[in-house]
């Protein structure tokens, strides 16, 4: 049973605990709807004690969007679950932001998360992520030239509160699981519309890879994609702990670090202290890319006094008197 193979999920994961309210993003399709069902049989199972609150946004792209939400909200009225609703132009918004329309839609759901979050006292936020969607990011990962991080996928638990219940379950025993149990899921055209780069690789390039390579592609990169994560998850450990001792002063707006034992690392190190400590710094490394952990690995090999490097506008490098001081500049 489905169930049970979530509940190993979890288990393994420690994705849920006895005692937790859960707020779950819903949106009316099979991955969704499966996720939300299956929360509440576990729910009323008592097999662990947990609340549910249900979250749903509606993206005014579609005309079904109205259709959609009501779908969600008589579910949850049938069930007596919590469900809170959020409209949000986000084509608007996207040409605002001057962002895609995926990043948009993003953005917006996880803020309305975070903020019924806050608003019921809940503690994690279950979002319906599958084993597809997985291997789905890996190859959108791989194709921008992503680091083994990317490679690493989709994280079943994110910062102790976003969890993934599905995230090793397929799309195909979902599917299946929604017409046994009767769910009618909505189903989002725009899925099948291939403008976007995660609709071209779910619609071309996995049925491609399918019928002439590997019809077992999803279980492959699955396979490949935890062990990336489990190798990183020991980097991360290693890294921390160099940092660490690297370390001679962090405050707000700068951290300085023992320039001839940076040195001294391997440059695999070298690379992740640079994108630690920025992240430590700035909150996000996102825009460093690998030419400019090049361009800093360099520059302190070099050791020429007073000399830096400005990765982006919020972030400047300085070599001094055997220290690397990371500043975050005053526009950021």
């Amino acid at each position: 049973m489905l169930k049970e193979k979530v509940l190993e999920t979890v288990k393994k994961y420690k994705l849920i605990e006895n005692g937790d309210k859960i707020v779950v993003g819903v949106s009316g399709g099979p991955d969704s709807i499966c996720l939300i069902n299956i929360l509440n049989e576990i729910k009323n199972d008592k097999k662990i004690k947990i609340e549910l609150v249900v979250c749903h946004v509606n993206h005014m792209i579609r005309e079904e969007a109205g259709e959609d939400e009501e779908f969600v909200k008589k579910y949850c009225e049938e069930r007596q679950i919590p469900f809170f609703a959020k409209h949000a132009d986000i084509t608007k918004i996207a040409k605002t932001e001057k962002i895609g329309t995926e990043e948009a839609g993003r953005k917006v759901r996880y803020n309305f998360f975070q903020e019924i979050l806050e608003k019921t006292n809940a503690n994690k936020i279950a979002t319906a992520h599958t084993k597809n969607d997985n291997a789905e990011t890996v190859l959108m990962n791989i194709i921008r030239g992503s680091s083994t991080t990317g490679i690493g996928g989709i994280k079943p638990i994110r910062n102790s509160i976003y969890i993934k219940p599905l995230i090793e379950i397929s799309r195909e025993e979902i599917e299946q699981y929604c017409k046994e149990n009767n769910l009618n899921p909505r189903h989002d055209k725009t899925n099948d519309e291939n403008i976007y780069t995660r609709n071209k690789i779910r619609n071309i390039l996995i049925p491609l890879i399918k019928k002439e390579f590997n019809p077992n592609i999803i279980e492959t990169i699955d396979r490949l994609s935890e062990l990336a994560q489990k190798e990183n998850e020991y980097f991360e450990k290693t890294t921390r702990k160099i940092y660490k001792e690297l370390l001679i002063k962090e405050e707000n707006k700068e951290i300085i670090l023992n320039l001839k034992e940076f040195n001294k690392q391997e440059e695999v190190i070298k690379s992740r202290i640079i994108l630690y400590t920025i992240k430590r710094i700035k909150g996000t490394n996102n825009g460093i890319a690998k030419v400019h952990i090049d361009d800093i690995i360099k520059l302190c090999e070099n050791n020429i006094g007073n000399k830096y490097l400005t990765p982006n506008k919020n972030i400047k490098i300085l070599v001094n008197k055997g220290k690397m001081h990371f500043f975050v500049t005053q526009n950021s």
